[in-house]
């Protein structure tokens, strides 16, 4: 039986309704029977699935969009003061929802699994919603990407877990009450939000600090930032801490990672058994995903073998490190990574995956304050690549900084010994790229913006 949904959301109008994580809770609240509306700047793929559920989606942003019988207005962090729809429902007195407080809602009486760290979550989350769901368990699920299989980013299941993203950029995850959390990084991120490490620290203490009583925190063994993190919660009453990674303590030790392809055959030692499974996507910083997702399902009480095997059956999520296609023998591999660690992981996976194959990048920056705080780091991490191609900052929900742009980026990669250029027009970009391309060559479309719009079009020039 689907758990009841909250008065207040049985008619909801969700501003932003086509976004990663705004779509997912609107697919859940439909699928739950809720009469669910909203609106999106443009019409997309996921306004579509929507209105396949029953959804209303206007395009574009106006008051008279809000329904008279709306029982709230879910926003997320990135909805502006002055949206008309936002501005309607205060008028009305209609009340206004974040996001991760609906989402919070819909875990409520369920066994919720949440997944924080600065990157890794969304494949994480995906890995355990399918090894659950070939389990048999039919978990409900809320991740920031589409998965390969059943091709949403969201689903009301019938079983009892819940499997979720934990956003930390805006310390939404504070609200979640996971009976497992799961720390994969600690990073310093989100400059907007955050001014230093040590408020980044304190944020993921707070999320640890959300967990049921009795419940299990999975955390990185081999990361500073959440070593940091397990040493603040050590010995907290009534939270189980279990480590993970190939530091030699760890409580799910890695033993092996080895590359095969576009996969790897990981071996871990749990509690002083081996087991040995397969990643179907390639690169150490994956395996380690499935691993943390391992240890959360045995925590859950799921045989670790039975789990393990079901890991195999993951195939990938949208944007990270997918496979766009391929023509005249150049592959086009599409990479959400944005952060320097993300880009990092991402291109020395597929330089292990591509042999003597060329790794040639167009690389995406998102955000002005992320550029300004990282561009260094960013451009070292295209040092990696053969040749790189650089496009203008992504803004999102930013104004643009005075002497910030993606020329801080390029200047490092240069410096960095890399073969790296500017290209301010996006629509120039595939014949760019089939001018340098040659048959082997491998080509990773990278960054959280509208970058992955490219794979298609530099797919179709090849061709031509």
């Amino acid at each position: 039986m689907a758990p009841a949904v909250p008065t207040t959301m049985d008619r909801p109008h969700f501003i932003g309704i086509g976004g990663a994580g705004m779509s997912g809770i609107a697919k859940i609240l439909a699928q739950r029977g809720a009469a669910v509306a909203g609106s999106d700047a443009k019409e997309s793929a996921t306004a579509a699935a929507l209105r396949e559920l029953g959804a209303t989606v206007h395009i574009g942003h106006a008051a008279d969009h809000l329904a008279a019988d709306a029982t709230c207005v879910v926003v997320s962090s990135a909805i502006r003061s002055d949206n008309p729809e936002l501005a309607a429902a205060a008028e009305r007195g209609i009340p206004v929802v974040h996001r991760s407080d609906a989402l919070a809602r819909l875990m409520d009486c369920l066994r919720p699994i949440a997944v924080a760290g600065t990157h890794g979550k969304t494949t994480t989350t995906s890995m355990l919603a399918v090894s659950l769901d070939s389990l048999g368990l039919d978990p409900s699920y809320a991740i920031g990407g589409d998965l390969a299989g059943p091709g949403t980013n969201a689903r009301h299941g019938g079983g009892e877990i819940f499997v979720a993203e934990a956003d930390e950029s805006d310390r939404s995850f504070h609200k979640y009450a996971p009976e497992v959390a799961i720390v994969l990084n600690v990073e310093l991120d989100h400059h907007a939000n955050y001014a230093s490490m040590a408020e980044i620290h304190e944020s993921f203490e707070t999320f640890v600090g959300r967990v049921r009583p009795g419940g299990t925190l999975v955390v990185n063994a081999d990361q500073e930032g959440a070593r940091e993190l397990t040493r603040r919660v050590a010995g907290r009453d009534g939270l189980d801490v279990v480590t993970y990674g190939e530091d030699k303590d760890a409580d799910v030790r890695v033993l092996d990672v080895t590359a095969h392809g576009l996969t790897s055959e990981v071996t871990v030692d749990l509690k002083g058994t081996e087991l040995t499974f397969t990643v179907s996507v390639p690169g150490r910083h994956y395996a380690h995903n499935a691993v943390a997702a391992l240890a959360a399902g045995v925590a859950l009480g799921i045989p670790a073998a039975d789990l393990a095997g079901a890991l195999g059956t993951y195939t990938g999520v949208g944007r990270r490190l997918q496979l766009k296609g391929e023509a005249n023998g150049v592959q086009v591999i599409d990479s959400y990574a944005h952060h320097p660690t993300e880009m990092t992981a991402d291109l020395e996976a597929i330089r292990g995956a591509a042999g003597d194959a060329r790794v040639l990048v167009v690389f995406q920056p998102h955000l002005f304050s992320r550029t300004q705080e990282l561009g260094t780091e960013m451009g070292r991490a295209l040092a990696l690549a053969d040749a790189s191609v650089v496009l203008d900052i992504y803004p999102a929900r930013e104004d643009p900084v005075p002497g910030v742009t993606s020329a801080l980026i390029i200047d490092a990669a240069q410096a960095a010994g890399a073969e790296v250029r500017a290209e301010h027009d996006m629509a120039a970009v595939p014949a760019v790229i089939a001018g340098m391309a040659r048959p082997g060559d491998l080509v990773l479309t990278m960054g959280a913006g509208d970058v992955t719009d490219l794979g298609p079009r530099i797919l179709a020039r090849l061709e031509s």
